[in-house]
């Protein structure tokens, strides 16, 4: 059973075809695990305002409004809405918006920039899952324009084609590390173990250069777990590891064995198997548990939090310990209660305890991971993606801070590319609770969060950034572009049905 079964998913609609096909989403979409908000008031003003915009814009330039807003000024567009409806936190001008040629130089400006995405996601060929993708054509052998291959795609291809499309084609992604998540119930991992190296290991010689890392995924407390990770040392070589400590994220109804990443008698002995073999990156999910799961699942709560990080961090220091989702609580609860806890306390669960933990500790091996994080708040509660980020770069640091979007959950990550670019905290925020400015999209700042940080975490030598920019992919995406290819702007899971 899932955290929305199918009496409640009988009253919501498919994301691909009911939310507005804006290059930055205007209302909530979920997968099959936690319900999702009706659009806000705000979020039904920037999409009027949007409309109202492009349609003038388009009409100028001579597009379709799909087609405009598969442009540069299309992005640029939807941030100028946001910012007359949210204020202004996204750097954008109705003028960058206007004007092609402007558009796409700023576009181009930041292409070549170094994105490092750690959190990225597909499904397995048989996934029971259906509500993380839904069936749509596939566009091209290697998921782009159909007339480049003339192969139609069948719903397996559809999966790992679709994810290249849209991460490798459609955004200035450079790398990504292949994560997964594990069940009890085995046809549920979203994919099988095996799989996700021999996806590494293809995408890898497809691009010729070191494009995917990949997780082993680890089950603390199953039957012969650490035996496994014996196995995926030797057989695998993983470049990291992937946790949940709720235990089985998909069937929390399930005893999936939740653990605690300080448990000295489970998880000590596996700390030292890993350190020993020097992958030394240990990614666990942590968070995204609103109230209403917590009323669900109340024995599930003491281990979705953070409290778990900071001994494990301190006693093993020879580890890095990077946790996902920033421990940000509220996904699937309102975006507003989030924002007025943050008001009302200038603090946000899980998130500020995570972002305490380095001067608590006096540890320096603690990192957070953007993925979910930023795309729900940049599109709710713009002032709320501020105060979180200024949070993390004030307590972790901004080297401690790593991008990840949670694709292709989220449609192409483009939108959250932009988004990080464009944010800015503003002053009242700079003032009160002392943060920092992010600065520009190149700046050192989101430089080291993009990627920068990253990279040191994997040990990848700096001139991978060129390499990157000059491989069979990078090669096959200029192809793309010069054919025709342009984003989808979809995105894949369920919206609330209008009231």
């Amino acid at each position: 059973m899932k955290f929305l079964d199918d009496g409640l998913i009988s009253g919501l609609l498919p994301a691909e075809t009911a939310s507005f096909p804006s290059p930055v989403p205007t209302q909530i979409v979920s997968s099959d695990e936690y319900l999702p908000l009706p659009q806000t008031e705000q979020q039904k003003e920037v999409e009027a305002r949007l409309i109202e915009l492009s349609d003038r814009l388009a009409k100028r330039q001579g597009l379709s409004r799909r087609r405009f807003f598969q442009t540069a000024g299309g992005m640029a567009a939807s941030f100028v809405a946001m910012n007359e409806v949210f204020g202004r936190y996204f750097i954008a001008s109705e003028a960058e918006a206007a004007t092609p040629e402007l558009a796409e130089q700023l576009a181009a400006a930041n292409t070549d920039q170094f994105i490092f995405d750690g959190h990225t996601h597909f499904l397995r060929d048989d996934t029971r899952l259906a509500g993380f993708v839904k069936g749509r054509e596939a566009v091209g052998q290697w998921g782009w324009n159909k007339e480049l291959s003339g192969k139609e795609q069948t719903l397996d291809d559809l999966k790992f084609n679709n994810y290249v499309k849209e991460i490798y084609m459609d955004s200035d992604t450079k790398i990504t590390i292949l994560t997964n998540s594990p069940s009890v119930e085995a046809q549920d991992w979203f994919i099988p173990q095996e799989q996700v190296f021999k996806t590494r290991a293809d995408v890898n010689a497809k691009a010729g250069t070191r494009r995917m890392l990949a997780h082993f995924t680890i089950t603390p407390g199953w039957d012969g777990w650490l035996d496994q990770v014996d196995e995926g040392i030797e057989k695998y070589k993983p470049d990291s590891w992937k946790g949940y400590s709720v235990g089985d994220n998909t069937h929390k109804e399930l005893d999936g064995h939740p653990w605690r990443a300080d448990d000295e008698k489970l998880m000590y002995p596996f700390y030292a198997k890993i350190a020993k073999a020097g992958i030394k990156n240990v990614c666990i999910h942590k968070g995204l548990f609103a109230p209403s799961v917590a009323e669900r699942f109340p024995h599930l709560l003491p281990y979705a939090d953070v409290s778990d990080i900071g001994k494990a961090a301190k006693d093993w220091p020879q580890l890095d310990f990077l946790v996902y989702h920033s421990g940000y609580r509220w996904v699937g609860a309102n975006p507003a209660d989030a924002m007025a806890e943050f008001e009302q306390t200038g603090r946000s669960s899980w998130t500020s305890d995570l972002a305490e933990i380095p001067e608590k500790y006096g540890v320096t091996n603690v990192y957070g991971d953007l993925g979910q994080i930023f795309a729900w708040t940049a599109v709710a509660q713009p002032r709320l993606a501020a105060a979180l980020m200024g949070t993390l770069v004030k307590g972790l640091g901004s080297d401690r801070i790593v991008w990840g979007t949670d694709a292709v959950w989220t449609g192409a990550p483009q939108w959250q590319i932009e988004g990080l670019r464009r944010l800015e905290i503003p002053e009242d925020m700079q003032k009160k609770y002392g943060f920092k400015p992010l600065g520009p999209a190149n700046g050192p700042i989101k430089t080291a969060i993009f990627g920068d940080n990253s990279a040191r975490l994997y040990e990848l030598d700096r001139k991978h950034a060129e390499w990157v920019n000059k491989d069979r992919f990078a090669a096959m995406k200029t192809d793309y572009l010069a054919n025709g290819g342009s984003r989808s702007n979809l995105r894949y899971g369920y919206v609330a049905r209008p009231a």
